[in-house]
């Protein structure tokens, strides 16, 4: 049984690296819908964003993207490590679909292959986040083996 590791000594990296990406992508997305504001929501003009390529929709998704990374970051109490990877996984899937359409007229987002790969990394990092940054109480913490041996001595 696979086992994600509670109250890991690096968890306060793996949370500030969680709220870098969010905020990445929260300047992202400010400056994309300064950029892109008058060519409609899925224009696919030629607008670069930090290095990007990107629309006024791929910027409003990725502004709200990013509040709701921060926004579960100042929640904290393991709403960030499923908000961090349920965003993250969405990540992937739109990199994907981005990286599939990329030549196409399906690019609605107007992805380019910068865009695709900053989308994998924000997303892989915010799965590592996710998968680093729980927090339990110390007596709930520890391998499975450990469980099962504490359960015996009691028994």
């Amino acid at each position: 049984m696979a086992h994600n590791p509670v109250n890991h000594p690096l968890r306060p990296i793996y949370r500030a690296l969680s709220a870098l990406s969010g905020a990445y992508l929260v300047l992202f997305g400010i400056f994309g819908v300064i950029q892109t504001a008058d060519d409609g929501l899925f224009g696919n003009g030629d607008d670069r964003v930090l290095g990007q390529h990107t629309n006024l929709f791929w910027s409003i998704a990725s502004l709200l993207l990013g509040a709701l990374v921060l926004i579960a970051y100042a929640i904290g109490r393991n709403v960030d490590t499923h908000v961090d990877k349920y965003v993250g996984w969405g990540l992937l899937v739109i990199g994907s679909y981005g990286l599939a359409v990329i030549r196409t007229d399906a690019n609605f987002l107007n992805f380019s292959i910068s865009t695709v790969v900053v989308t994998y990394l924000v997303g892989l990092v915010l799965i590592m986040a996710g998968l680093y940054s729980k927090v339990a109480p110390a007596a709930e913490a520890g391998a499975p083996r450990q469980e099962r041996e504490r359960q015996a001595q009691s028994a």
